[in-house]
């Protein structure tokens, strides 16, 4: 009998989401009767504002919402997602520039469909989401990591892409805030980006997905409002999922030139139609409704990156950049690495994690995950009490009474 033909190589080498298996490794421990507390998911703790959840409610009951509608998105939200656009990311779009996605991974897969050719390299400052590598590579692009480690927070500069740029150069992945570092470009380092970009005719696709997630008086500068100029090759990504916990209604979004957005919107045709009409009608609620709980939510983050930060630092070994975003907190752990902790030997952020949900029952990503081993990433997003503990227990395990 004839040997039954090979699965796609093209996705045989396509990992796992880092983030979502430790989530799911950690959640079948709770389920077994462990008392694990995970810092794994990038997901608020919060329910969704109930006048959204409301909006969906009254959705369920009109019949328009029970057929096809433009894959693009309804006009209505795409209207709302361009006033967004506006306030938030200072730059001016129509409808037409807008298609609403099936959360922002399907946003970041369509933007470097859209604008990836064979063959072409992507520059992809590291610490990184981990999704970015795979979604270029299935734009049969070549992902090319800049490194910017603790100690320049984690964020890349000019001279460091421009040694990486080459003549296959094609696209930048800009990210601020940051996942998973919390990082926060400043307004001058965002404008030097952006102008070197538009000076190479590099496209940038830049993430936005934890604009309004920043503390401190930080202001997270739309790489398009620091360099306008640059609108034209430029793809926004954004969503309602950290900012009102909406991550299961599964409503993103992209932004761009015409040109590009037909290209991305032919794919979407195809690949999925539109959204899910119910949620659509969630997000637009989310994106003109009153923004108070969204405000208190973030307040709640605030205080909680103050309180991990703080605790965090207290452990020997441990370096904890100050994050000004999103809601992670990324230390240094390189001063843990090449010990022995209670007979076990780690000399990488992987065997550490590992040792730590082990020991501590308490589950991060291993840096690894975002690029070079040597750190390890804590999303703030739970509960007080339990981020207390966790870091409680984390002080144990490394000798801190």
């Amino acid at each position: 009998m004839t040997e039954r033909a090979p699965l796609s190589r093209k996705l045989s080498a396509i990992a796992e989401s880092a983030t979502l298996k430790v989530d799911a490794k950690a959640k079948a421990l709770q389920a077994a009767g462990r008392p694990v507390i995970s810092y794994a998911a990038g997901e608020p703790d919060f329910a969704t504002p109930q006048f959204i959840v409301d909006a969906a409610a009254h959705a369920l009951h009109d019949p328009a919402n029970y057929r096809y509608t433009p894959a693009a998105g309804l006009p209505v939200l795409r209207e709302a997602i361009a006033a967004k656009t506006l306030r938030d990311s200072g730059l001016e779009v129509t409808a037409s520039q807008i298609i609403v996605t099936n959360g922002g991974k399907q946003a970041v897969y369509q933007a470097f469909q859209a604008v990836v050719n064979p063959g072409d390299e992507v520059l992809l400052p590291a610490p990184y989401w981990t999704t970015y590598p795979e979604a270029i590579a299935l734009a049969d692009g070549i992902p090319v990591e800049v490194f910017a480690g603790a100690d320049q927070d984690y964020k890349v500069t000019v001279d460091q892409l421009e040694a990486a740029r080459t003549d296959k150069t094609t696209v930048l992945v800009f990210v601020s805030p940051s996942n998973p570092t919390g990082s926060v470009y400043t307004p001058e380092e965002t404008k030097a980006i952006g102008e070197w970009a538009l000076a190479h005719g590099i496209w940038v696709v830049s993430d936005e997905i934890y604009q309004n997630l920043v503390y401190e008086g930080a202001r997270a500068v739309s790489i398009v409002d620091a360099v306008p100029e640059l609108a034209g090759q430029t793809i926004l990504v954004n969503g309602v999922a950290k900012t009102y916990a909406m991550t299961g209604w599964r409503v993103g979004w992209m932004v761009g030139p015409a040109d590009a957005i037909k290209l991305a919107g032919n794919l979407q045709s195809h690949l999925s139609s539109n959204v899910n009409n119910v949620a659509q009608r969630a997000a637009l609620a989310a994106l003109t409704g009153p923004q108070t709980e969204a405000e208190d939510m973030r307040q709640a983050f605030d205080r909680r990156r103050r309180l991990i930060v703080s605790e965090l630092a207290k452990i020997p070994g441990v370096t904890v950049p100050n994050p000004l975003g999103a809601f992670y907190v990324y230390p240094d752990v390189t001063g843990l690495l090449g010990r022995e902790w209670n007979g076990t030997r780690v000399d990488t952020s992987l065997e550490l994690a590992d040792l730590i949900l082990d020991q501590a029952e308490v589950a991060v990503v291993p840096g690894e995950a975002f690029g070079p081993s040597g750190s390890l990433r804590l999303s703030y997003a739970l509960g007080d009490d339990q981020l207390l503990e966790g870091v409680q227990r984390l002080q144990k395990l490394f000798g801190l009474d």
